[in-house]
């Protein structure tokens, strides 16, 4: 494979436009709501979602006669802590109400999860380190998505794009995949994804898309301490052609054994702990 590109390599002429201003691709705080969340099954999401306090937990129901464990304590002490209800219901009444197949004996009725303008995810994170950005580009499995929000938070990702339409949002699926990361990364939903990529160069972002017949290496790709965002394509057809145009450069990760290709979350996790050693 030939060496990736570097941010150097952009085009003469680039200005990263002012942090406060707009770019085509963000949106305006009318448009927001889009993300879901309302409902969080599985203990380790229930337990994620008390502990961060990002949004207001509504209840939380645990199934009569479930096995008492650790987890379940953390999740009765969090809910105490928070003035959250804590509701004992029958299982067969939490199992019907539940929208995964394996609740673990616990759900949560929540607020929304909150989300942002894409603009506020280009600057500067509190302790002053720059983006680590995922943007999903038509990701519509929602335990693929709920699994590359897991590695990127568990990477040091500090947001995620997703765009409004033909992609998975965060169901309970993605929450429970999540295992608690929705809970700790900031998200922005997106009219288009090539329209965000247009905007997050104009920011300075450098736009590193994951492609399975890019002629550059993910393990040659040159960074420091840049914003970056990862782009991950769609399960099957992967990053769709305009996307693909807009990336400042495309990577693959090389496959040495039988296997010819990885699906979107094994290549993603790869992707994100790989940026992440980059830039550390």
């Amino acid at each position: 494979m030939s060496p990736a590109r570097t941010p150097r390599d952009r085009p003469r002429g680039h200005r990263p436009r002012p942090p406060g201003s707009r770019q085509p691709g963000s949106r305006r705080g009318s448009d927001r709501g889009d993300l879901g969340g309302e409902q969080v099954e599985g203990r380790r999401a229930v337990r994620e979602l008390l502990a961060a306090g990002r949004r207001r937990a509504r209840e939380v129901w645990v199934a009569e006669g479930v096995d008492p464990s650790p987890l379940l304590e953390e999740i009765a002490f969090l809910a105490h802590e928070r003035r959250v209800p804590l509701r004992h219901v029958p299982r067969a009444r939490l199992e019907a109400a539940a929208r995964t197949e394996a609740p673990q004996g616990v759900l949560a009725h929540a607020e929304a999860l909150p989300d942002v303008d894409l603009d506020e995810l280009c600057r500067p994170g509190p302790d002053g380190g720059a983006p680590f950005l995922l943007v999903f580009d038509g990701v519509t499995d929602p335990h693929n998505l709920g699994a590359l929000l897991r590695s990127g938070v568990a990477a040091g990702a500090t947001g995620a794009i997703l765009p409004r339409h033909r992609a998975a949002h965060v169901t309970p699926g993605v929450a429970k995949a999540a295992a608690g990361a929705i809970e700790h990364i900031a998200m922005a939903v997106v009219a288009g994804v090539p329209s965000a990529l247009r905007s997050l160069a104009g920011h300075g972002v450098w736009t590193v898309g994951l492609d399975p017949g890019a002629p550059s290496s993910l393990f040659e790709l040159t960074l420091a301490d840049q914003a970056v965002a990862l782009v991950l394509g769609a399960e099957g057809s992967g990053l769709s052609k305009l996307t693909r145009q807009r990336c400042e450069v495309l990577v693959a990760v090389p496959m040495r054994g039988a296997v010819a290709s990885l699906n979107v979350a094994a290549a993603g996790a790869v992707a994100c702990f790989e940026v992440a050693r980059r830039r550390s």
